[in-house]
């Protein structure tokens, strides 16, 4: 029988799905999201101890305007015709409470590189398995609390208008994007592959 917290991390593990019906409410204080958002910075493994992972938590203005960026951009290379479908798609997410992006910083990852050379073409994949790690455990605690989120990658689009906006440092590369709000309808159905074809045991 599996530990009582074992069977806990598995069912936040299930909850945590993909949700873009999303409100600009949230079940948590502010203060609480940043603390999710800081354990899981502090805590989540990467290779060599190299620490590579940074976020930077955006609500009200500040979430609202990354998606005037996102819209501003894109609208510019988008063709007309296929625009409002885009457009609706990135008010979804402007109209979501907050967001996270993620980033990795370069200047650490250059640093492994110097010091361990034998890997230093692995360190940039191991940064981006560091940054995916992260995601997830956000991710999935923010459905512990009861946010819904989505993860989205409109970088290296809106990368040099992020920067300027909010003063991000120039090592600091975008990964990725998770806008998040209390959802107002549940997430889409999944289907599964047979576990027999994903998983095999050898002993």
């Amino acid at each position: 029988m599996p530990s009582e917290l074992s069977s806990k991390i598995q069912e936040s593990v299930e909850l945590r799905r993909t949700n873009y019906t999303l409100s600009k409410a949230s079940p948590i204080s502010d203060e609480r999201i940043l603390e999710i958002v800081q354990h899981a910075t502090r805590h989540v493994p990467s290779s060599f101890n190299s620490q590579s992972n940074r976020a930077v938590v955006l609500l009200n203005a500040n979430h609202t305007k990354l998606w005037d960026i996102t819209t501003e951009v894109l609208k510019a290379i988008v063709p007309a015709e296929n625009f409002p479908a885009t457009e609706a798609r990135l008010n979804g997410f402007a109209n979501s409470y907050g967001t996270v992006l993620f980033f990795e910083d370069e200047t650490d990852v250059k640093a492994m590189q110097t010091s361990f050379p034998l890997y230093q073409d692995r360190f940039p994949i191991w940064s981006q398995h560091s940054s995916g790690m992260l995601q997830y455990v956000i991710w999935t605690q923010f459905a512990a609390e009861g946010l819904g989120a989505n993860l989205q990658h409109y970088n290296p689009l809106i990368d040099e208008r992020v920067r300027a906006e909010w003063n991000i440092p120039a090592t600091w590369q975008l990964v990725a994007q998770m806008p998040f709000g209390t959802p107002t309808a549940p997430a889409g159905e999944k289907t599964f592959k047979p576990i027999e074809d994903l998983v095999k045991l050898h002993k």
